[in-house]
Order: C-alpha cells, then sequence, then structure tokens
C-alpha cells in the first residue's frame, strides 16, 4: 500500500499529460520569430510559456498547421535547433541543449528495495547520455530570418564562453576552413565574423578547451553564442588545438597572448606562476639584472611600457625586489603584450603594452583556490551573487616570512625584513543579452627595511568601473572610467636628530569610450576617445619626532591633461592581402598652479642661471604638445600556413619617470612633461615571417628598427630627489634600437615550450650646447639597457596527468657600466678617471631553474582537489654579477662584483582548490 498513492499520482500526470499534449492549434507562419509563435498558440488555447528570450531569439519559425496537436507543431518549430521542449499542467518549458526530466526511471518503484542498500538513480549519467546524443555538433543551426534569397554575405555574431563557469573566453577562435575564414572575441568574448549564406562547418576552438564544431545555415544576420568546456584528452594525444593558423593569418604582429595554462608551463619559480616572468621568457623583451624591477622592450626603457590591470594604469609590477609580480595568478584571465603594431586604441608609452584582465568569477557556483608556500600564501574565493548574472572574484596575497632574504649570501640583508601583500577584486553582472557591468579593485603593498636605517613603503592601488553594451549585431561598445595611484614613502628613525620620512605621490584617473563596428565583409571599424587627467605630489621631507634637526622640504605639485581620440580598420583588401589604418591624435596640457623658472639664454642651464620666475594660477596651461600617431599594419598570406606581415607606429609619451639608476626602485619619481622636458617620441618599423609546421610547431621571424627623440639621460652626478630645479640635471637624448627575434615553439602536446634568440641593439645620443650638456663627445653609447644576445629555452615535459616537469634556461650578454680607468693627483687629492659612459659590461648572465608539479588523484567527488610544487631556482648556484663596485684598500683601488642570489633556493608549495 505504501507505493499506491505515488502510483496513482504518477499515472494521472502521465495521462494529464496525455490528453493535454493533443490540444489542437492552428498555425500559418512564414520566417517569424519564435516570441510571434508562442503569441499565436497562446492566444488559441490555454498554454503558458516559460523559456529564456535569449536561447530563441535567432530562432525564426516557417510552418503550416491546421488543427494540430500542439506537441506535433513546437516539434517541427524547434526541429533541427538545440531547443527542447517538454509540458506539465498546460505549462510549456523550452529548454536548451536537454529537455527536462519528466518521466521516472523504469526501476524507480522496484519491490523488495529498502532504504537502507536503495542506490540513487544516476542523474549525471542520463545527463551525459543526452548530451552525448543530443550533443551542439550534431544539430543543424538556422540563423536569421530565412529567405530564398541566398546571394551575397551575411554577419554571424555572438558568444563564446566556459559552459562551467559561465565566463567569457578572450582569444577564442572561431574559423571556417572552407571560405579560409576566421575571427577571435574581444575582451568581450563576442565574435562577430562575415560568411557568404548558406551552409557552413565552423570550427571553435580555444586554448585549453575542447574543440567544437557546429553546422549553420546562414540566411541573414544573426547570432550564436557558443560554449565550450575544458579539453580532457588521453596523455599520447594533443593536450589542446593551437590556433597556429589563426596567428598566421591575423594582422598582429610583435604580439604574444598569453593565458593562465602557458603561465603554468614554465618553471613556478618561488611556487607560483608569474605573468612578468613569462614576459621576460619573450623575444625581445629583457631586465637588466636578477631581483629588479621592470621590462626592457625592444631597446626601450622599464618607463617606456604601458601596464594595465583591468584597464587601469599600474606603475609598480612587482614586489619584494622583482621576485613576484603584483599580480595574483589565481584571479587571472589573461595577458597581452604588444612590441609592435600598437593599435591606434592604446598610447602614454613609447616601447610596449602589457594589458592584463581579471577573470569575472564563476556565475555557476561557488568556488576557492589557493596556495601555501615558506614564503607566500594566498587565497581567491568566486562564486555567483545571482546565479547566471552576477558574479564576484576575490584574491589577497601575502607574505609571512623572511626566508628567502636569509638566503642572500650577504651578511647586511640577513636582518632585513621584507613584506607585500595584494588584494584583487572583481564584480560583474549582466542586467541582460546586451549590457553589462564591471567593477574591480586592487591594493598592492611593499614593506622592506634594510639592515641599516633606512626603510620603504610603497603601495599601487587602482580601480575600474567598465559599462559594455551589444548596441546591435554590428556595433559593440564600451565605457571605462579608471584611477590609478602610487606612491613611497621613505623614513628613518635610529638616530632622533636626522629622522625623516620622506614621500611621492602620483594619481591619475582617466575615462575612455571605445566603438567597434563591422561595416561590411571587408571592414572593420573601431573608434574612440579617452582622456586622463594627472595630479603628482614629486616629493616632500619632513621631520620625524621632536628631536629632528631634519627641515621641511616640498616640491610644486604638478597637473597635466591628456587626451585622444582614434580611429582604426581592419581592411580585407582579399583573401591574401589584408591591412590595419589607424591614426590616432593625442592633445597634451601642463596646467598650473606652479612657478616656472626662466633660464638666461646661450647660458648652462642651472641654478645660478635663474633670471626670473613665472608663476601661472591655477588650471592655466603653461605648456601645450600635441600630435598625430600614425598606425599600419599589413599582412600577406604566402599559403595557407604561412604569411609576411608589416607594421609601423608612431607613439607619444608625455609622462617620463626620472631615475638614474639601471633598474626601477621605489625612490624612483615620475614627472610630467613642461617647458624643459618635452614629451618623447618614438617611430617603429617592423617585418616578421610566420610559418606553421607539422606537429604543432610555430615559427616565426622579426626585425625591427626604432627611432626616439627626447628620451631622457642625466648628468652626471645628477640629484634626483627633492630637486626643485630638475631640469637642469635632465639631459634630452636621441635614442636607436634595432634587433633581429627568433622564436621556436610547440604550444601543446605531452612536450611542449618554446625556443627563442634576440639580438637587440640600444644606443642613446646627447649632444647640448656646452659641455656639461653633452656625452662621450655626442657620440652615440650603449644605453643602461643595452643587452645584444638573449636566449629563452622553455621546456615542460607531461610524464602523466598528475606529473609534470619544467625547464628554463636564460643566457644574456652583460649590461653594460661606466668604470674607472686611471687615478690621476690634483689640487693635493687624488681623482678618478672614468671611461666612456657605458663603455664596459657586466659578466654575462646565465641561470637555469626548475619545477615539478605533482597533482593529486582525479576523483570528480572530492571535498578538494591539490596539488604539490617543488621548485630550484638558480639550478647551478650562478653568482650572476648584477653590478660591479670599486673600493679603496691600501691606497689601491679594488674592484667587487655584487651578486644578488649565488646559490640555489628551493621552495615547495602546497595548492588546492575547492
Amino acid at each position: 500500500m505504501k507505493y499506491k498513492y505515488p502510483i496513482i499520482l504518477v499515472f494521472v500526470l502521465c495521462t494529464s499529460f496525455s490528453g493535454w499534449a493533443q490540444d489542437s492549434v492552428t498555425v500559418n507562419l512564414n520566417s517569424a520569430p519564435f516570441q510571434e509563435l508562442v503569441r499565436v498558440i497562446e492566444r488559441q488555447i490555454p498554454y503558458r510559456f516559460f523559456y529564456r528570450p535569449d536561447w530563441t531569439d535567432s530562432v525564426f519559425v516557417t510552418i503550416s498547421a491546421q488543427q494540430e496537436p500542439v506537441i506535433r507543431v513546437l516539434e517541427r518549430a524547434l526541429e533541427g535547433t538545440d531547443l527542447f521542449m517538454s509540458i506539465n499542467e498546460r505549462n510549456i518549458y523550452v529548454t536548451k541543449e536537454r529537455p527536462l526530466l519528466t518521466v521516472l526511471p523504469d526501476d524507480f518503484f522496484d519491490q523488495g528495495v529498502t532504504s537502507e542498500n536503495t542506490v540513487p538513480f544516476d542523474y549525471s549519467a542520463y545527463e551525459k547520455q543526452e548530451t552525448t546524443r543530443k550533443i551542439a555538433e550534431e544539430k543543424t543551426y538556422f540563423i536569421g530570418t530565412r529567405t530564398n534569397n541566398m546571394d551575397g554575405k551575411a554577419t554571424l555574431t555572438g558568444t563564446i564562453k566556459d559552459i562551467y563557469t559561465g565566463e567569457t573566453l578572450v582569444g577564442a577562435v572561431i574559423y571556417n576552413k572552407e571560405t579560409s575564414t576566421g575571427a577571435s572575441t574581444d575582451h568581450f568574448g563576442h565574435y562577430s565574423i562575415a560568411l557568404p549564406k548558406g551552409k557552413h562547418v565552423l570550427e571553435i576552438r580555444s586554448v585549453g578547451m575542447r574543440t567544437t564544431y557546429r553546422h549553420i545555415i546562414l540566411y541573414n544576420n544573426g547570432k550564436l553564442d557558443i560554449e565550450l568546456e575544458e579539453a580532457i584528452t588521453p596523455l599520447k594525444e594533443v593536450l589542446v588545438q593551437a590556433d597556429r593558423d589563426v596567428k598566421v593569418a591575423s594582422m598582429q604582429m610583435g604580439t604574444e597572448k598569453l593565458d593562465i595554462k602557458t603561465m603554468k608551463q614554465i618553471p613556478l619559480v618561488l611556487g607560483e606562476p608569474d605573468v612578468m616572468k613569462v614576459v621576460l621568457a619573450l623575444p625581445g623583451v629583457q631586465s637588466v639584472g636578477e631581483g629588479t624591477v621592470g621590462l626592457n622592450v625592444r631597446g626601450g626603457a622599464t618607463n617606456q611600457n604601458l601596464i594595465l590591470f583591468n584597464d587601469a594604469v599600474v606603475y609598480n609590477p612587482s614586489h619584494l625586489f622583482g621576485f613576484f609580480s603584483t599580480f595574483n595568478p589565481d584571479v587571472l584571465k589573461s595577458a597581452e603584450l604588444y612590441k609592435s603594431g600598437i593599435t591606434a586604441d592604446y598610447g602614454g608609452r613609447l616601447s610596449s603594452v602589457l594589458d592584463v584582465q581579471a577573470r569575472e568569477g564563476n556565475l555557476k557556483k561557488f568556488t576557492g583556490s589557493g596556495g601555501i608556500s615558506p614564503i607566500t600564501g594566498r587565497l581567491t574565493l568566486e562564486g555567483p551573487i545571482v546565479k547566471e548574472k552576477s558574479s564576484f572574484i576575490v584574491g589577497v596575497r601575502s607574505t609571512y616570512s623572511d626566508w628567502i632574504l636569509k638566503r642572500i649570501m650577504n651578511p647586511d640583508f640577513k636582518d632585513s625584513r621584507a613584506s607585500f601583500y595584494d588584494i584583487t577584486a572583481n564584480i560583474n553582472h549582466k542586467f541582460n543579452d546586451t549590457n553589462s557591468l564591471q567593477a574591480s579593485g586592487y591594493v598592492s603593498n611593499d614593506y622592506f627595511k634594510l639592515s641599516g636605517d633606512s626603510s620603504y613603503n610603497y603601495s599601487d592601488r587602482n580601480t575600474a568601473i567598465k559599462w559594455k553594451r551589444i548596441i546591435n549585431s554590428r556595433l559593440f561598445g564600451m565605457a571605462t572610467a579608471t584611477f590609478s595611484q602610487y606612491s613611497y614613502t621613505m623614513g628613518a628613525e635610529r638616530n632622533p636628530v636626522n629622522a625623516f620620512r620622506m614621500g611621492f605621490n602620483v594619481k591619475q584617473f582617466t575615462f575612455k569610450t571605445d566603438f567597434s563596428y563591422t561595416l561590411n565583409d571587408n571592414h572593420s571599424l573601431s573608434a574612440g576617445v579617452i582622456t586622463t587627467n594627472y595630479n603628482l605630489s614629486p616629493g616632500t621631507m619632513s621631520p620625524h619626532g621632536g628631536e629632528s634637526l631634519v627641515a621641511h622640504n616640498k616640491l610644486q605639485k604638478e597637473q597635466g591633461q591628456e587626451s585622444a581620440l582614434y580611429i582604426g580598420d581592419d581592411y580585407k583588401v582579399n583573401d591574401r592581402l589584408s591591412f590595419y589604418l589607424g591614426l590616432r591624435y593625442s592633445l597634451y596640457q601642463y596646467l598650473g598652479k606652479r612657478d616656472v623658472f626662466v633660464y638666461g639664454n646661450n647660458e648652462v642651464r642651472d641654478i645660478n642661471a635663474v633670471t626670473d620666475t613665472v608663476h601661472y594660477r591655477a588650471g592655466k596651461t603653461i605648456s601645450f604638445y600635441h600630435g598625430l600617431e600614425p598606425r599600419l599594419a599589413m599582412r600577406y598570406l604566402l599559403s595557407d600556413n604561412s604569411s609576411l606581415k608589416f607594421s609601423y607606429n608612431r607613439t607619444r609619451q608625455y609622462i617620463q619617470m626620472l631615475s638614474n639608476t639601471t633598474a626601477i626602485t621605489p625612490t624612483d619619481i615620475w614627472k610630467l612633461s613642461d617647458t624643459y622636458i618635452n614629451p618623447q617620441i618614438g617611430d617603429q618599423v617592423s617585418i616578421g615571417y610566420y610559418k606553421s609546421l607539422k606537429g604543432n610547431i610555430e615559427i616565426s621571424v622579426e626585425t625591427y628598427y626604432k627611432a626616439m627623440i627626447n628620451s631622457l639621460d642625466y648628468k652626471d652626478g645628477a640629484v634626483l630627489l627633492l630637486n626643485h630645479h630638475i631640469e637642469t640635471d635632465v639631459l634630452h637624448a636621441q635614442g636607436k634600437a634595432y634587433g633581429f627575434e627568433f622564436l621556436l615553439k610547440k604550444p601543446t602536446g605531452k612536450v611542449n615550450g618554446w625556443v627563442s634568440y634576440t639580438y637587440s641593439r640600444s644606443f642613446l645620443r646627447t649632444k647640448g650646447n656646452h659641455s656639461s650638456e653633452t656625452i662621450n663627445n655626442g657620440k652615440y653609447y650603449a644605453s643602461n639597457y643595452d643587452k645584444p644576445h638573449a636566449v629563452n629555452f622553455i621546456s615542460n615535459y607531461k610524464f602523466s596527468r598528475r606529473f609534470n616537469f619544467s625547464l628554463n634556461l636564460i643566457y644574456s650578454t652583460g649590461r653594460p657600466i661606466t668604470l674607472p680607468v686611471a687615478k690621476y693627483y690634483l689640487e693635493n687629492a687624488n681623482r678618478i678617471y672614468y671611461s666612456e659612459r657605458n663603455a664596459y659590461r657586466v659578466p654575462d648572465y646565465f641561470r637555469s631553474d626548475i619545477s615539478l608539479n605533482i597533482e593529486g588523484n582525479h576523483k570528480i567527488k572530492k571535498l578538494a582537489h591539490s596539488s604539490w610544487t617543488f621548485s630550484l631556482y638558480n639550478l647551478t648556484g650562478r653568482r650572476n654579477a648584477y653590478s660591479v663596485f670599486f673600493v679603496s684598500e691600501n691606497n689601491q683601488i679594488k674592484g667587487y662584483k655584487l651578486s644578488v642570489f649565488g646559490q640555489p633556493i628551493p621552495t615547495i608549495t602546497y595548492n588546492f582548490k575547492f
């Protein structure tokens, strides 16, 4: 008797379903939207539909039915789509990719089964079977309003997402082999591709995701959203499908796209993936030495790189002397490095753009990840706020040990302290299919105190708010507001009489709008406007404590306004030849309130040559600069798997970093262009050859030449901190850089990685009206970051799904230095005579790193998944010279080499996900 009432209930439901399904309707529609079919049916019979409009916006119905059962009408209407229909109690449910489960399994009421030994029905197996049987790849999608006129082309648009997290995929590729036409998703995850009307098979792929296909019949412009799942393949098979053909066919050159999976392929130095270390392993990118901050890209200075995080500027991209980047790897989505072929929407720096984007957060379920090592700990949480509509992600990372400093072979460091933390937060909300909002925030802070008296504290913080709107199938728009701030403080307290605090601060407010428009099959336009306001406090000095005799000292504040508008056109001439034509026009104002010193004509610019002081009120324009920045790129397909590319770009930089050290330091200051310090201007020409080989191997060769004016150098003995007459110590230089880059890359497979070689030269020439403003007699000399040869070898070997081994080999020429070459006696004192600037070099640099990653078992039903990473930094223990210094001993000058990390540094990290 205990099953009597359930059986009756099921019988009633089944018979009711049968009766309801027999209700008949009359329908006559021709290429009508699905919503029209819903209205026709609901007017005739008392049924109510439940469905998501974005699932049916590309469904158009052509049907003629005279008093046919509603279930048969709906089956005919949805035939050929990935939509399914279920009816229950006069409610019609339209679902995607699988129907609602309305019939209980046959063995649900098996007799003799007690509650103690009941085995739950395997719904996952049922759903997997349904998904496999009704996989979207086997369906034909009808796109656009149906018509008999199949001449011409139509545009297919949509969004590509991760099926498990709901996050959009940046850089995913949709490709039609028959027409050799492809497109990739933008930062929104949107794509747009023009195809001839008719039947097509589309291939969709993304790094780390399973390649999928869609069969479509394209009638007119329409939309097709696609979801990809993570690739899980046998060990002997290719791990991920590369977009090698698309890289050959794309317009971009000198560009590298990275995601977190690529970052994990190189040795996890000090236990965690690091986007800056991956960038440094690419051809054309170097740093001046170990334990340094910043990138030198194609012979450019470290301050000539625009580093963006969620579209907001980052001024200092590293923690702990450059050993960690400020970007928490667990929150990163992608990174793009532009070395050449910089599109017109980017500007403000001469050498490169590094655009880093964070993930939006899981839209479907709550998850977390983190890691613990002797140096750092990190934790990231993410999940839906409103399922399928709003999500968040928050990542926290910090040091809790000074263990790494105690490994430095220098007794002065053993009593030092160093720590950092960073917090990243991102919230996303999707209002509807065409509007979404993203808000992100980032805080980074470093503190260190060497064994001496001085302590340093510096921080980066930024926020960004982005509104994305799909205006129509051809037009996309985004409005972005960002705030960035970098500041540092330096202090000393040991001696109360000399105790002080010194600080610097730069703030940047930016607002921009960007639009992209697909004009037709051959033209894709982009345009936008951007404006940035700068506020700088160049330096303050104040006494610390009541006993301090340090005098107050404060530099005048600086303010500037930079604006730009741009337009670009991706122009496809034919199947082989394509162009990118871009034009950017930038304007800059240096604004008051400020006192400007006037120096005598034809005199050496120093404090004794000041003849007048001009006062400018707040908001008054002191200096005004402007100019065009043309951008040009060309791609010619030599064959289906090889291409030749060319690019030219001019860039202007209105804010510069003042530093007379070879690497970025916490006490470096940023300075706006003014009456005496002109904006830097750079022109770069690049030519490249790209080819895809069998075995999923890519080869690229690029050569470039770069010319720069108004680069900065400094007089001998220049004082940059708290200098009220900074223009007297800064020199304008003419620069040139040229080089050659080779990359052999195997991005996928059991063994993957790359080897690169870079030949790069970088020179400056400073020739003023006076000898004190001229260096090396006006001849070209090597810049501080001129390192002619560099070789990087990255290899990743996957023993099994659980064991992964990585090896990293780095070689580069030593950086230039200026050395004392003689001693002479003058005016009763010994004097040192130095060589020409940067005439010598420190010894060459070599380092090898290894890491072993051990994954936990791959059981699905686990509370958490974990892995262990064992890494060894500087495997050979080589003492690479960072610098050379000299001391006088026994009336003789002796030289010494300083090595930052002169022995192997092991690290073990425990990583987890739940």
